[in-house]
């Protein structure tokens, strides 16, 4: 059996061994919600109920990626009337278009903070590239499940228009702003 000299020893263990950390998306802190003009009067808002996804971060090598499913048809517009007909065929048309889904494989960094990723979202069949906001983002020890667990919010503008959702316009806006709060668990 071979010794090691004592330098490439020591070497080996002064190498850091960073390797990026899997975490899957918790959905009941990750509700994806949207902020849209109603005929000039106020900004409306509906929500969805159920998401799932993953984020691989890389902390040290400054990379990373996401994958993020929102179920369409868990829209929720506070009562039965709208989320029927904003889930129909004017709209979202989630019986045709039942996922919604954001992947990106460029997460920006600012230091060890992650400010926000490049990716492409997918709306009604129509994939375009969509830059996020990340505000407040923080990993950290969980205080109940004492596992790693990491959090921030999103943000992000589309045009309804270029998804294929023009019905309205302008009386409706046709500018979305999409915020969420997100969180994840370390696989």
């Amino acid at each position: 059996m071979s010794k090691l000299p004592p330098i490439l020893f020591a070497a080996l263990f002064a190498l850091p061994s960073y390797a990026a950390d899997s975490y899957t998306i918790d959905p009941t802190h990750t509700w994806p919600t949207f902020e849209i003009d109603h005929l000039g009067y106020s900004i409306q808002r509906g929500r969805f109920n159920k998401s799932s996804g993953k984020i691989v971060l890389d902390i040290a090598a400054k990379k990373g990626s996401v994958d993020i499913t929102i179920d369409a048809n868990s829209l929720d517009m506070g009562f039965d009337k709208w989320n029927e007909h904003m889930k129909g065929a004017d709209f979202f048309q989630v019986s045709e278009y039942p996922i919604i889904r954001y992947t990106s494989k460029t997460l920006l960094f600012d230091g060890d903070k992650v400010v926000g990723a490049e990716g492409e979202f997918t709306l009604m069949g129509e994939t375009h590239p969509l830059a996020l906001r990340v505000n407040n983002f923080k990993c950290a020890p969980h205080p109940m499940l004492r596992k790693m667990h990491c959090g921030a919010n999103i943000a992000a503008t589309i045009k309804r228009s270029q998804y294929g959702m023009s019905k309205y316009i302008p009386m409706i806006g046709d500018e979305v702003t999409l915020i969420s709060p997100i969180e994840a668990d370390i696989d």
